[in-house]
């Protein structure tokens, strides 16, 4: 017969498990709105750059502008940037994108072109670590809610590999926000830069509650760029000024991409959160009634051996 103080037992702690993975999806949402809020308020920095950008695009060509950022060399040498979580307990977010890496850096490989890796977060710093990869740089221990002055530390890093022609090419490899219960690494060419295919249309994902659910809306936002007028007269040469732009454009670009995986991890954390706590649910449900049986074979054996020792007596 089963033990009844170990069910309850048992039952008290997978109550308390419950409470703990319910906290963890509440404190992810909170953070996905924090992360979703700071992505509004980059907004008007991001499309003053792509204004300025784009007007100096049809004033001057960008292939005949030399500079280093804009420079293709022959590829002997790639830098990947990969972004993962400093922390576990969000499903395949981490193992996803490491995954993408090593199979990217394996395909260059192969094509006969080193490789070193730039790692955000310590889950794939620990994993090319103990796989004694080539490591340039790690950053480890950054804010959740991603920050310009982090993704500026980071550009620094692949703008002095890039420049001191340690590496001709970076690619960047992050997880895509797709909704709350999707999610998808990419690989993205950093550098050298491409302004040329500069992106006007964009998505902001708003975390909303429908029916005490979570949800994910979107919202398309288009940025209406526009020629600089014709008798407008720089003070610098525009090259000059493209060349202090860039820079800034390579910032904005590597903040979205850390922005996307922040979001991609949180709302990886509060589906498998989400996951746990139903699974305890459906655990609690079982030993209950298991609990309940236990009980009332207990009571039935009790009641037979009062009732075989009155007969006895009798």
């Amino acid at each position: 017969m089963p033990n009844l103080k170990s069910i309850r037992d048992r039952i008290k702690s997978v109550k308390n498990t419950k409470k703990i993975t319910e906290a963890m999806r509440l404190v992810a949402a909170a953070k996905v709105r924090r992360a979703q809020e700071q992505v509004i308020a980059t907004r008007p920095f991001a499309d003053a750059l792509a204004q300025v950008l784009y007007g100096l695009q049809t004033r001057l060509r960008f292939e005949e502008a030399n500079l280093p950022l804009l420079k293709q060399r022959e590829v002997k040498s790639v830098g990947i940037l990969v972004i993962s979580g400093d922390r576990g307990l969000c499903g395949g977010y981490n193992s996803n994108v490491i995954r993408r890496a090593e199979t990217r850096a394996k395909e260059l490989k192969a094509e006969g072109i080193d490789y070193k890796f730039v790692i955000v977060g310590r889950k794939a710093s620990q994993y090319f670590q103990r796989r004694e990869q080539p490591i340039d740089a790690s950053f480890t221990g950054l804010e959740q809610i991603p920050t310009a002055g982090e993704a500026s530390k980071i550009a620094d890093e692949l703008l002095s590999l890039f420049l001191s022609e340690s590496v001709d090419r970076v690619e960047l490899v992050y997880t895509k926000f797709v909704s709350l219960i999707s999610s998808r690494p990419v690989i993205q060419t950093l550098l050298p830069l491409d302004p040329q295919g500069l992106n006007t249309d964009d998505e902001i994902f708003r975390l909303t509650t429908r029916g005490g659910n979570f949800q994910v809306e979107r919202e398309k936002v288009t940025s209406q760029v526009r020629s600089l007028p014709q008798d407008m007269l720089f003070e610098q040469n525009p090259v000059q000024i493209l060349d202090a732009l860039l820079p800034l454009y390579l910032n904005n670009q590597l903040l979205r991409a850390l922005q996307e995986s922040a979001a991609s991890e949180l709302a990886a954390r509060m589906t498998a959160m989400n996951n746990a706590s139903e699974n305890a649910k459906e655990l609690i449900g079982t030993l209950t009634l298991s609990y309940n049986k236990a009980r009332q074979a207990a009571i039935t054996q009790e009641l037979l051996e009062v009732v075989a020792g009155a007969e006895a007596l009798g």
